[in-house]
């Protein structure tokens, strides 16, 4: 990249930039809980909803009589997002190999290597926020003990995730769609025998989580299978689930790039990030670096619309 240097840093790379926009680690399952929608600038406020839209009003009018108002979501706190920002290195004696074979492209593989970092601190974050217990009313949550817990072969999955469904319906009057899974979890209910009974003569060899999505009535299942080591860790340590050993249902609306649309969270993301800056040569260490940042942050924004299964996947 001949006439890149320090001095133009700080100008944004519009085709990495775009290639940062569309990457996704899909071992990640934040993104489904949580959807990214992009908003226009830092000083939004966090759009919540209430239960106007359940309640049985009186809307008769008298003539001449003023018309009753319902207000459509309410604006709670400030936006407050959070910046990541981690560069990307690449040797140019990596650089100078890769350029022999057509292909690869070791800039972009810096910068994925990137996102792959940030993206593993938005889905703790999520996880941290979909997982407390604090963040949920005496309606919207279970602590399983003992023979309950989902690894006991005489407890009640689907009994337990019914009642959840109908708890959600009668808040915000519609069924939850998504259930994830700490990798626990769904082990044990792939292994349960009420499950496996269930599909004993299908063709399958093994349960799958479309099975699973069956079993319990929801449109999809997921399992966060992601893993994660404290920074100081050393690197012999065994790494922890994200999801622990909790199960969340939720309903979280198919509606694309659009937080005015009632739902269980959301990620606020600031328009036209990630950013990657144009890469630089540094001379000290001999390679390029490939500057990206983000910003963004999840909101809880209908914790009525979800339900928290606690140990369900302990043994």
């Amino acid at each position: 990249m001949p006439g890149i240097n320090q001095r133009t840093a700080a100008v944004i790379d519009p085709i990495l930039s775009t290639h940062a926009r569309g990457y996704r680690n899909l071992d990640f399952i934040a993104g489904i809980l949580f959807p990214r929608v992009s908003i226009p600038n830092r000083s939004m406020r966090v759009l919540k909803f209430g239960k106007e839209a359940f309640r049985m009003l009186n809307t008769r009018r008298a003539p001449g009589a003023d018309k009753k108002r319902i207000q459509y979501g309410y604006a709670s706190d400030p936006v407050s997002l959070v910046q990541d920002a981690l560069e990307g290195v690449v040797p140019i004696e990596h650089q100078e190999e890769a350029l022999s074979i057509p292909g690869i492209d070791l800039g972009s593989g810096a910068v994925d290597m990137v996102l792959d970092v940030v993206d593993l601190g938005l889905e703790y974050d999520c996880a941290s926020l979909a997982r407390d217990a604090a963040n949920y009313d005496a309606n919207h949550k279970l602590a399983l003990t003992g023979t309950d817990r989902w690894t006991d072969p005489t407890s009640d999955p689907a009994g337990d995730v019914q009642a959840a469904r109908e708890a959600i319906r009668r808040t915000i009057g519609r069924y939850p769609n998504v259930l994830t899974l700490g990798p626990d979890t769904a082990n044990a209910l792939k292994n349960h025998p009420k499950v496996k009974d269930q599909f004993k003569y299908t063709s399958k060899d093994s349960i799958t989580v479309e099975m699973l999505a069956s079993f319990f009535d929801v449109a999809k299942v997921v399992v966060g299978s992601a893993v994660y080591l404290p920074e100081t860790a050393a690197d012999t340590a065994m790494a922890s689930d994200v999801w622990g050993q909790d199960a969340i249902l939720a309903y979280v609306p198919q509606t694309g790039d659009n937080f005015m649309v009632p739902a269980y969270g959301y990620t606020y993301e600031l328009r036209g990030y990630p950013q990657v800056e144009t890469p630089y040569f540094e001379r000290s260490n001999d390679s390029w670096i490939y500057p990206t940042k983000v910003e963004r942050r999840p909101y809880l924004v209908g914790a009525e619309g979800g339900f928290l299964f606690q140990n369900a996947g302990a043994p």
